[in-house]
């Protein structure tokens, strides 16, 4: 079977990619490979998505292309007649949403919609999206529950992520398109994104220089290592919601469709401070810590409830900050070869 996975250089993408490769699958990949961050290691993560490829009867393709391109996307749909698609394209992050609306417009909306339009017009068995745990805002009370009201984003990254949720929603209503959401919670790990904090921290605290620590390190975060997202999102592909009440999780009938939303986290939330203790730990340097108020867009605040996840795919992200750290870190100093 042959697996749209879009954002295939991000970092999520490049972990699924490699895990569907191992499972048999044709991977189709697509991406943009724009310049938010360092493009060097999206090429990085292709050059190892061809490695794996090349040992494997099954193939990964790659197409460096946008999912605002309507052209390409109904020739790439036609082409490969796709039953699944994995849509992690987006423009990610909080802060440079404040910066440069547009480009979430053009990728999270408009590409989405594009992508809804693909899916419809070719029969698709299972839609799966990327969501955010940035769509809870400002709620105050933990765990975040899927249950929530999340209609007060405080960030148009965070209104791209709900609104792609309510029009896959309005999709599976319309056309009978089975999407599965996925609320990702603070992803980390090797080959992670250079603009999230653990990344940074390691960079700065290695050259010795100082790291930002907002709201003066009064936060917490639910970090979520990359394998327990990559098994998460390998069993909920292969999980497809059904057109019933039951696995809509809804008793009332009128709500009968194949539409499903989960949190994706580790649902043991950690001290922004401690965290940097246990990156400081293993580098074995103490960091420079320039402490500054809390960013535009920001939240102090986020901790998952994932009970629907484990009850869905009977699987529990479980690994320790402290393990998670240390193959990050070890990762990244064989990438840019520290000593």
């Amino acid at each position: 079977m042959s697996i749209l996975v879009t954002g295939s250089a991000g970092f999520i993408g490049f972990h699924l990619a490699k895990r569907l490769l191992n499972e048999g699958y044709d991977v189709i990949g697509i991406d943009n490979l724009n310049n938010y961050y360092d493009v060097n290691i999206k090429y990085a993560r292709l050059e190892e998505l061809n490695k794996v490829s090349k040992n494997l009867s099954n193939k990964f393709y790659f197409y460096k292309n946008d999912i605002e391109n309507v052209e390409f996307l109904n020739k790439l749909f036609r082409d490969f007649n796709f039953k699944k698609v994995v849509n992690l394209a987006a423009q990610a992050g909080v802060r440079y949403s404040i910066k440069n609306p547009k480009a979430y417009i053009n990728s999270n909306i408009v590409g989405f919609a594009n992508i809804l339009e693909a899916c419809r017009k070719n029969n698709l068995e299972h839609l799966v999206y990327a969501s955010s745990s940035s769509v809870y805002g400002g709620i105050k009370e933990l765990p975040f529950s899927e249950k929530d009201n999340v209609d007060k984003p405080i960030s148009l990254y965070a209104a791209s992520k709900k609104a792609n949720e309510l029009m896959a929603y309005s999709y599976s209503h319309l056309y009978g398109i089975p999407s599965t959401g996925l609320r990702f919670f603070t992803v980390y790990g090797p080959w992670g994104r250079p603009d999230m904090a653990l990344f940074e921290f390691t960079k700065s605290i290695i050259n010795s220089k100082p790291i930002k620590v907002f709201n003066k390190g009064q936060m917490m975060r639910d970090f979520t290592y990359i394998d327990d997202i990559i098994e998460s999102l390998f069993r909920v592909i292969n999980k497809t919601p059904l057109k019933d009440a039951e696995s809509a999780g809804n008793s009332d009938p009128s709500n009968n469709i194949p539409y499903r939303i989960f949190n994706i986290g580790n649902s043991n939330p950690v001290p922004l401070m401690d965290f940097i203790s246990e990156i400081e730990n293993i580098i074995g340097t103490k960091a420079k810590k320039e402490f500054l108020e809390m960013q535009p867009g920001d939240v102090a605040n986020t901790h998952a409830d994932t009970t629907s996840l484990e009850n869905w795919i009977k699987y529990k992200p479980r690994t320790s900050v402290s393990k998670g750290i240390s193959e990050f870190i070890n990762w990244y100093k064989n990438f840019y070869n520290v000593k």
